[in-house]
């Protein structure tokens, strides 16, 4: 892949400069001239990691405007009812981790989840626990959110990518659990025959 981007990166300056000298009327030998003076430009390391940094950038700015892009469906009240109780803003996770979550201002009820290498646009899953549950379906991303945690996995690498998330309303619930622990399902009593 880093080949397949290293080879789009060469060779999209020389087609840029083929067409120019073509549009300008340029014979041939010019033509070649040009291409080397672009390859010897390009074989520089600091013009690579400059490339390669735009190319990045751009990789990452026409998927962000992707996933922006992405027409959104109409959602039903038991959706935007869920959509109500999603935490928003910066949420830390285990192992150092973030995950951001963030309302889409075009599209009520859906939001923005991104981290350190992913970005999805999700929306609001109704479910029969309670859970709040947002999905990218398209990613295959789901994010989790119960009362004293989050965690966002994406099934189709079938890999958790954050975990142990908690905003501070999941913390306060986390910490409430530690100091008075629910009973166990084991030492439940027994109903009476």
């Amino acid at each position: 892949m880093k080949t397949l981007i290293a080879t789009l990166l060469i060779a999209a300056p020389l087609v840029a400069a083929s067409s120019f000298a073509q549009a300008q009327g340029t014979t041939p030998a010019k033509a070649t001239a040009a291409k080397k003076t672009v390859q010897k430009t390009a074989k520089k390391p600091a013009a690579k990691k400059g490339a390669k940094a735009a190319a990045g950038a751009a990789a990452a700015g026409t998927a962000a405007a992707a996933v922006a892009a992405a027409p959104a469906a109409p959602l039903s009240t038991e959706e935007l009812a869920v959509s109500e109780r999603v935490f928003k803003g910066r949420i830390p996770c285990e192992l150092g981790a973030y995950v951001n979550v963030t309302a889409d201002s075009t599209n009520p009820g859906y939001f923005f989840v991104d981290g350190r290498g992913f970005k999805y646009h999700m929306s609001p899953v109704k479910t029969t626990t309670g859970t709040v549950r947002l999905e990218d379906k398209a990613a295959g991303a789901v994010w989790l959110q119960i009362a004293n945690k989050s965690m966002l996995m994406n099934q189709k690498a079938g890999q958790r990518l954050a975990d142990e998330c908690m905003s501070p309303e999941q913390q306060q619930v986390a910490e409430a659990i530690k100091k008075n622990p629910p009973p166990s399902l084991l030492d439940a009593p027994k109903p009476a025959q």
